[in-house]
């Protein structure tokens, strides 16, 4: 059975340790290109992970001969210029999160990719991780019985210093500020472990005034099975707080969505604590259901269609204040 050989575009940080890695390490899978704009950065990278080739422009490595599939690691706001020039040369493609900056950019890569029939997937590797596949079975055989409610809370203190000049906190790149980074992982993997939000309404503020983006934002919504859920989201808090929590019937369930911390069921007068940790490449498992899924062994769970549901419930949750705001284009 063939390996799946890959480029990567866009060989920054994600790259070193989550996702990097993953694609040498899946059983099936090598990693033989990767490409950045600064030449003698590639060159670094491929020289210390042990990369054959190194490019300086995106098209190179797309249209090399020996590359199977790419995996697009740049911001949001070049994913789908390279993920349609992707699907013009007829491969099958990877897209960080989030997906695109907006929805609309979202349904044109489903489009594109759905009109040539190759697979496009995005890298919400939390819907392969031990943790959460834990989390879904647990509350898909009732263990809290059945779930009416869900609420996230992610908080974070203000961003200082040369990190409040990230570019996830500038929208023409990011898309909003980290609302898209961060609650993109949230929102998705409840569309993962209960179903498609199909109602939703959001607020977003800025409260700091550091930056141009939001650092607060408050969400309601409604599954396809009539679950209710709350989010929030603020980064001009005090602490750091990561908590997702979901009540039901019998009981409740809580898990950190970011760190690497354990889960805790309790049902009637019983406390249960799973013990659960992160691979030490966070990518690896989904890279696995990719590369198997082209071998044709099996199918990944993350795909352009599920990532743009997400996109679709972010819009909802910030489109006001890009209305009123304007710097989002």
């Amino acid at each position: 059975m063939r390996t799946i050989r890959w480029g990567i575009i866009g060989c920054g940080d994600v790259t070193e340790v989550k996702s990097g890695p993953g694609f040498q390490n899946a059983e099936g899978s090598s990693l033989i290109a990767v490409m950045r704009r600064d030449a003698a950065k590639a060159r670094d990278y491929a020289r210390r992970h042990n990369v054959p080739r190194a490019y300086d422009r995106a098209d190179a490595l797309i249209h090399d001969a020996d590359v199977d599939a790419v995996y697009v690691a740049t911001p949001p706001s070049s994913h789908c210029d390279l993920a349609l020039r992707v699907a013009e040369a007829g491969k099958p493609c990877l897209v960080e999160k989030p997906m695109a900056v907006t929805h609309a950019e979202c349904q044109r890569m489903v489009e594109a990719f759905r009109s040539r029939e190759l697979p496009l997937w995005v890298a919400y590797y939390r819907r392969a991780l031990p943790r959460f596949l834990l989390v879904r079975d647990r509350l898909r055989e009732g263990v809290i019985g059945r779930v009416t409610s869900v609420h996230v809370q992610v908080t974070a203190p203000p961003l200082t210093g040369p990190d409040a000049t990230n570019w996830r906190i500038d929208p023409a790149v990011s898309g909003a500020g980290l609302f898209f980074d961060l609650a993109s992982h949230c929102l998705d993997l409840l569309d993962f472990m209960i179903g498609p939000i199909t109602a939703v309404s959001g607020l977003a503020v800025n409260t700091g005034g550091t930056y141009r983006a939001e650092d607060a934002t408050a969400a309601s919504f409604q599954f396809d099975n009539k679950t209710l859920g709350t989010g929030i989201w603020n980064f001009n808090a005090a602490e750091k707080t990561d908590v997702m929590t979901f009540l039901g019937t019998a009981g409740d369930l809580t898990t950190p969505v970011f760190s690497d911390t354990d889960v805790i069921v309790r049902r009637g007068g019983d406390r249960q604590v799973c013990d659960v940790r992160n691979p030490p490449h966070v990518h690896q498992p989904l890279i696995q259901t990719i590369v198997d899924e082209l071998r044709g062994q099996g199918q990944c769970p993350s795909t352009g269609t599920s990532a743009a549901r997400t996109s679709w419930v972010m819009d909802r949750c910030v489109q006001e204040y890009y209305k009123r705001a304007r710097i989002r284009d």
